[in-house]
């Protein structure tokens, strides 16, 4: 199990996602999109606006990868650059999001792995002032009954991966995201139990190595 973890998360570093949406749908948005209606531009819109009016969350999250196995833990999110996964026990791995840097650690191995947190599609999720346009390209829109998907790439760097936001639509709320990278393979986390609002210790978005805790 702990193996399947480190494996979900290299996939999280090139690529990146949340959700338990079908995977069948989420590789239909990665064909050439048709042009877009004007229903089209105004959900991404609203999608944007949504997006961008998100500061601060807390959540239960389960990351699912593409074998079907699944790790649960918690999640905080701060908007801008700001994002903390602590995953459950007995793995209790960390993922942090802060200072530029995307810093995974596994305690089994006691192995480090950080990249820059604008190379990764979890990145943009992230963002100050995120325009679905320009630099970030809009590759795929999907609806079904009260859900409505929507996937990314930075327009520039598109080999980085897809990230695919998944949302309730009434009202418009993000429940997962789902993360792609250039091989096809994909980490999908859906988000439970979602408080907005509140202040962090801004600890929790650095990341200090075992060797410098107390």
């Amino acid at each position: 199990m702990i193996g399947m973890k480190r494996r979900s998360f290299l996939t999280l570093l090139p690529a990146t996602g949340l959700g338990l949406l079908a995977p069948g749908i989420a590789r239909a948005q990665l064909a050439a999109a048709p042009p877009r209606s004007a229903r089209d531009e105004a959900d991404i819109a609203r999608i944007e606006n949504y997006l961008n009016g998100i500061h601060t969350l807390k959540a239960r999250f389960l990351q699912v990868d593409a074998n079907g196995n699944s790790i649960g833990g918690d999640a905080w999110m701060q908007r801008p650059g700001r994002m903390r996964f602590q995953y459950d026990a007995p793995a209790s791995m960390l993922l942090v999001a802060g200072h530029g840097l995307l810093v995974y650690y596994d305690p089994a191995v006691r192995q480090t792995s950080n990249l820059f947190l604008s190379s990764t599609p979890l990145g943009l999720l992230l963002e100050d002032n995120l325009r679905l346009s320009g630099s970030v390209t809009v590759t795929g829109l999907a609806r079904a009954k009260g859900q409505i998907q929507v996937t990314l790439v930075r327009t520039q760097r598109p080999n980085d991966g897809t990230i695919t936001l998944v949302f309730a639509t009434d009202p418009l709320t993000l429940r997962s995201w789902i993360i792609r990278d250039a091989q096809g393979r994909q980490t999908q986390v859906s988000l439970y139990d979602v408080q907005y609002g509140g202040t962090f210790p801004q600890s929790l978005f650095t990341f200090v190595g075992p060797q410098f805790q107390k």
